[in-house]
């Protein structure tokens, strides 16, 4: 008998776009080396695409989870209200001591964000096997950490030609004897990793296929984008598809679901809500989520970057910003989009809640292969 497969959804989505995005980018990466290399800055029309299209666009899918649930509202209406209050204060005296201080800390908190929703995934993904000894969830745990933290390591101890947000926001120390050490036991523990999975292999009978093929597409797009490039197009391709596109792929599934749910619950989320979740809405789903991402950017471009005039034409109406006063309490507000979804990231898909449904509403349509 083989092995019942942990999909979320089924074969096909979880493959095509919670998986499968890192695959992808990283091959197309790869196999576009000698263009990317020669490539100057990046073309508006892909800038548009990487970072309005899917990474900005992905912040906001953050809302059908949060603040349009009523249930979710219900349960967590302090933390929804509070949320953006404390993020805008803290940014702001982040921001009054230096704007290197307010971007370094935002850079942090978004990267254990990315670092995070692999973990999440890759726990999901291995729901079934509780039961295994303690040491070998503990090693599961480890290795994604670890495919996601060298490569960070690695950015820290050697220069690369990009950055999360501004030049500098991540601290540059010249220790690459430690990135070496660091790689050594990221090996090891990939190889032990491969070891129990091969005995667990033969005594299920089959082995976790989303589980090991969302670690593997973890090391490949983190690995290939910061340590084997040292290009700002390769990393941004890698990091923003392989993160941006499984969360609104998630956020969907978990839309639908909830729609099927509203028959148990008829109040659960608002109807029109609900509609959007259906696969021919899915170019509506898109086209929202993708109109708040332009709609914040060109408003950061009007008036803090200047720097997208071709694209963002209508919002050069607006005066550019250069007053120091002004920015140490503008910047946070436009960034709060992004800082509130990386804080209510943090609490939402938390796998300890016992008074939590999402993981129930998750599953409700998983399917076995």
């Amino acid at each position: 008998m083989s092995l019942r497969q942990p999909w979320i959804a089924n074969r096909n989505i979880d493959l095509g776009f919670i998986i499968g995005p890192a695959f992808i980018v990283t091959l197309a990466v790869v196999a576009l080396r000698g263009s990317i290399e020669e490539l100057g800055d990046t073309p508006p029309w892909l800038w548009l695409l990487l970072v309005v299209g899917v990474d900005v666009s992905h912040v906001y899918s953050t809302i059908f989870r949060t603040y349009l649930d009523r249930a979710e509202m219900q349960k967590r209406r302090a933390l929804y209200i509070l949320a953006p209050l404390f993020a805008w204060v803290a940014g702001t005296m982040l921001y009054s001591i230096s704007a290197l201080a307010f971007w370094r800390v935002l850079a942090y908190l978004a990267v254990f964000h990315f670092m995070r929703q692999q973990y999440g995934f890759m726990m999901i993904y291995a729901r079934g096997e509780r039961l295994r000894p303690k040491l070998t969830r503990i090693l599961d745990q480890s290795v994604i950490y670890m495919a996601t933290l060298f490569p960070l390591l690695y950015w820290h101890c050697h220069h690369r030609n990009f950055s999360w947000f501004v030049d500098g926001d991540f601290v540059q120390f010249n220790a690459p004897l430690v990135a070496n050490i660091t790689a050594a036991l990221y090996g090891a523990m990939l190889a032990a990793y491969v070891m129990k999975e091969a005995v667990f292999s033969w005594r299920d009978g089959g082995v976790n296929l989303p589980k090991n093929l969302l670690l593997l597409g973890t090391v490949l797009s983190w690995g290939v984008g910061i340590v084997v490039f040292n290009n700002d197009l390769a990393f941004t391709a890698t990091n923003v598809i392989a993160h941006g596109i499984p969360y609104m792929a998630l956020i969907w599934v978990y839309g639908r679901n909830q729609r099927d749910y509203m028959i148990e619950k008829p109040a659960y989320i608002p109807a029109t809500t609900a509609r959007l979740f259906s696969a021919r809405m899915i170019p509506i789903y898109i086209g929202l989520l993708f109109a708040l991402a332009f709609f914040e950017e060109g408003v950061w471009d009007g008036l803090i970057w200047r720097e997208h005039g071709g694209i963002f034409a209508g919002f050069r109406l607006l005066p550019p910003v250069r007053s120091d006063d002004m920015m140490v309490w503008l910047v946070p507000l436009l960034s709060l989009p992004q800082s509130v979804h990386y804080i209510l990231d943090a609490f939402i898909w938390k796998h300890n809640l016992k008074d939590s449904e999402w993981k129930k509403i998750l599953l409700l349509q998983q399917k076995a292969s």
